[in-house]
């Protein structure tokens, strides 16, 4: 790649690093995560055909979903995780429940199960007691594996009310659906696209083919097409319609999460301020025109103007987007503008209404506005353009106040000024929608970058690649494995929730993990991962200390894809690659690893959410020991310590010794791409003194295992052991001395765990070997361990213990003398 500046296809991944801004949580746009919703729901109960048994099937649970995907788990397993199966929708034997029954089908408990479930009819009768049932035309018939949304297909029929008069409605014909967002034609103007409307599908005005006359309302083409056709056409092509209809229709469970709309209490004549959806850049003087019913009523502009041909009027609810009761903008310190033909430019509501000889519509007529909703000002996101709703645009937060966002939008054909929009707008979007969508996101106009900066790090054999590839490749890629788990180009990664009562760890803080949202997601996994990480490294009380922890360790084997993060702190910038899993399969133990990695616990995100209780018992924990932490888990495991090679690096120091700087921190020990020209070593501050801080945390911690070490050396000489009266052979590389001090040929760092069990069998401790073997502790997992780790996770009483921890602690002096330095 040559040096030269050329302008690229746009990226958000390089746009966002570009500007130093933020995409807005995707938790925050509701509307599209209702969307992405397919029907099936954690809890739901369903019969699968018994994997060792094709001819017999059993009662799972639904844990998670994830497009087509269900993540289940057999009845009988409870809370172990162990046995939990991903299942595509469309090729798997899933079935409502009843069905073996109707079929005459064998349900028969699974053999991993069958000892914990002596009476099978008891057992069956106990767990389907009001138990929800999988929906059964989602498992069977036409409809089976679909997201409901994708039923509305062009060509499919839906009924719009009037925006000028609620109490009429008139059939369309949807056009074209992205992802929810349904182009709509009035049925009768098949060749004309002069009023076509976009609308995303669960907006309140939107119903399915036969509302109208369920709710008493009139069928009648709105007035602005009505002259087009004669009175006898429009009949004609209801009956048309009626003919249709069940070759048109779409599933009337489509629309159940829809927003109900409330009971208002306006009356007609009461002023209020309003943003005009016609042109949603100001905010003005309104009156209540009309009222219909309890739910619906007009509100007009206002306009003094005395030649005025005609006034902006369209219909509200309730909870309407846009109205305000009256001095809302001075109380928010937002300019009111005058109505057209107001004498002067100081509006003053007191004179005004005076002048009108109206009243002002009381504040209980309003919805109560919040802000909690995770947006904040120069958040990046997607938005149609109220000009020109064909258009979808970057936005830019530029302004919030309660519960309405000021938007600048970049990059449309005409210049637009900042917009006024609800942050329940269904016409906002997270970063990525219109990609994911494969709809076109109009690009900030000269959107240049520079193609060599971003030129991939190539690793041995391996390639970092961007997200866009990794994007585009799952896309194109089938569903034909387990581990090809993208859906129609579609989102593939379920939500992943942050269970905030859960332990948190020593590196996170608990004060900014509350403040994270409830969850992040659906998406592209690799997008959601690293939105996901990177919130948690933000939360840390020394991000770059997290970073470390999740860097990728090369020397493990391959199993995702490579992202870089980064993490300020104390005015410093560090950057490392950090391993993401791609396949939704995959997302659930690489969150539980990924806990376990930060030393909180395993539940403290992931794509379940913990509701009351949490099955780790994490509440009962500190922040002072993990080990105490990892002790009360059900399996007892010790395993490999969390952190993997980077807390044990610190630990070959020798406390007390000032070290030289640590070149390789965050830096990969391969050699970089020679085509990369960004010179600053993967994952260091980007300035001088970069390791300084994280230096001094190694001493810290050099000094806190060193002191540990001491007390705990202190403590057992109290204690005497000898090894000469059980000396058996010494395994290959161990040289056992007849004084206590042992002579090791290799360093216990690189212990295998054979070679663990090895050194214990050649102690008087051998009958433990067996706990070692089954936990598969290795050499680094060896050096960590203390008496009370020893105690809890093994189940020993004192004295085995301390038996134990002297062989230990004879491995630990031996390791620091000979191959600390």
């Amino acid at each position: 790649a040559g040096s030269s500046v050329e302008e690229m296809e746009f990226n958000w991944d390089e746009y966002l690093e570009d500007t130093g801004a933020t995409a807005a949580p995707h938790g925050s746009f509701k509307h599209v995560d209702t969307s992405l919703q397919n029907g099936f729901a954690p809890g739901m109960k369903l019969e699968v055909a018994v994997k060792s048994d094709q001819n017999t099937y059993w009662v799972a649970t639904i844990i998670t979903t994830c497009g087509q995907l269900l993540l289940l788990r057999y009845d009988g397993y409870g809370e172990d995780r162990k046995a939990d199966f991903w299942c595509d929708i469309l090729t798997a034997d899933l079935h409502p429940i009843g069905w073996c029954e109707q079929n005459k089908k064998i349900l028969k408990v699974p053999e991993g199960i069958k000892d914990k479930i002596p009476d099978q009819e008891e057992f069956l009768q106990r767990v389907l007691k009001g138990a929800c049932s999988a929906p059964a035309n989602l498992l069977e018939g036409l409809h089976r594996g679909k997201n409901p949304l994708d039923l509305i297909a062009p060509g499919s029929r839906l009924e719009l009310q009037n925006i000028q008069d609620s109490l009429e409605a008139w059939i369309v014909n949807v056009v074209e659906n992205v992802g929810g967002r349904l182009k709509l034609r009035y049925e009768g103007l098949e060749d004309s696209d002069k009023f076509d409307q976009w609308l995303f599908y669960l907006d309140p005005f939107l119903h399915q083919v036969g509302w109208a006359a369920q709710h008493g309302y009139s069928l009648q083409p709105p007035l602005a097409i009505r002259s087009l056709r004669s009175e006898a056409d429009w009949q004609e092509i209801l009956k048309k319609v009626k003919e249709e209809e069940e070759e048109s229709s779409v599933p009337t469970d489509l629309f159940k999460d829809k927003p109900v709309i409330g009971v208002h209490s306006f009356s007609e004549g009461m002023k209020l301020e309003a943003v005009d959806p016609m042109a949603p850049f100001v905010i003005c003087p309104a009156t209540v025109l009309k009222v219909y019913n309890d739910k619906y009523f007009l509100i007009e502009m206002d306009d003094l103007r005395p030649e005025r041909a005609s006034s902006q009027r369209y219909v509200c609810h309730r909870n309407s987007a846009g109205i305000f009761p009256v001095q809302w903008s001075l109380k928010n310190g937002l300019h009111l503008s005058p109505p057209p033909g107001y004498p002067g430019q100081d509006f003053d509501w007191a004179d005004y209404l005076k002048q009108c000889g109206a009243e002002a519509a009381p504040q209980s007529c309003f919805p109560s506005l919040t802000s909690d909703h995770g947006f904040k000002e120069n958040m990046k996101l997607e938005a149609v353009n109220p000009v020109d709703p064909e258009e979808v645009c970057i936005a830019t937060v530029t302004k919030l106040k309660d519960s309405y966002l000021w938007l600048q939008l970049e990059g449309s054909k005409k210049p637009v000024p900042e917009c006024i929009v609800s942050v329940e707008s269904m016409n906002i979007f997270p970063v990525g929608w219109c990609e994911t969508n494969g709809y076109q996101l109009r690009p900030p106009r000269k959107a240049i970058v520079n193609k060599q900066k971003k030129i991939a790090v190539v690793q041995p054999e391996k390639q970092i690649l961007s997200s866009r590839t990794v994007h585009d490749g799952l896309k194109n890629q089938e569903l034909n494995s387990s581990d090809s788990v993208v859906i129609n180009g579609k989102y593939c990664c379920p939500k992943i929730y942050f269970n905030h009562r859960c332990f948190s760890g020593p590196y996170l803080n608990k004060g900014r993990i509350a403040e994270l949202p409830q969850s992040v997601g659906p998406g592209n996994c690799v997008l959601v991962l690293k939105e996901v990480l990177t919130l948690l490294i933000n939360a840390a009380y020394k991000p770059s200390r997290v970073l470390r922890e999740l860097q990728l360790d090369e020397e493990a084997a391959w199993h995702g894809h490579g992202e870089t993060l980064k993490a300020k702190y104390k005015g410093k910038s560090y950057r490392a690659t950090v391993e993401v899993v791609r396949t939704a399969d995959r997302v659930a133990d690489f969150c539980r690893k990924t806990c376990i990695k930060l030393e909180c616990c395993p539940n403290l995100f992931g794509p379940q959410m913990v509701l009351d209780k949490c099955s780790e018992n994490c509440s009962v924990l500190t922040k002072t020991k993990y080990t105490h932490y990892y002790g009360k888990r059900k399996n007892k495991r010790i395993g490999r310590p969390p952190g993997g090679h980077s807390n044990l690096e610190v630990a070959m120091k020798k406390p007390n010794k000032r070290r030289k700087r640590r070149k390789h921190f965050f830096v990969h020990k391969k050699k970089r791409s020679s085509t990369s020209v960004d010179n600053t070593p993967a994952g260091s501050p980007q300035g001088s003194g970069a390791e300084e801080e994280d230096d001094q945390d190694e001493s810290e911690l050099s000094h806190s295992l060193a002191q540990d070490r001491d007390k705990r050396k202190r403590k057992l000489r109290t204690f005497s052991f000898s090894d000469d009266e059980n000396k058996p052979p010494s395994p290959k590389d161990i040289k056992m001395e007849v004084a206590e001090k042992l002579q090791l040929d290799s360093n216990p760092l690189e212990w295998s765990v054979a070679d663990v069990v090895r050194f214990l069998k050649s102690t008087d401790c051998a009958p433990l070997a067996r706990i070692f073997l089954d936990q598969e502790i290795d050499g680094q997992a060896l050096l960590l361990l203390t008496l009370p780790t020893v105690q809890e996770c093994m189940d020993l009483k004192l004295g085995p213990a301390i038996k134990l921890c002297h062989h230990i602690e004879r491995v630990k002096l031996a390791f620091y003398q000979q191959f600390a330095n």
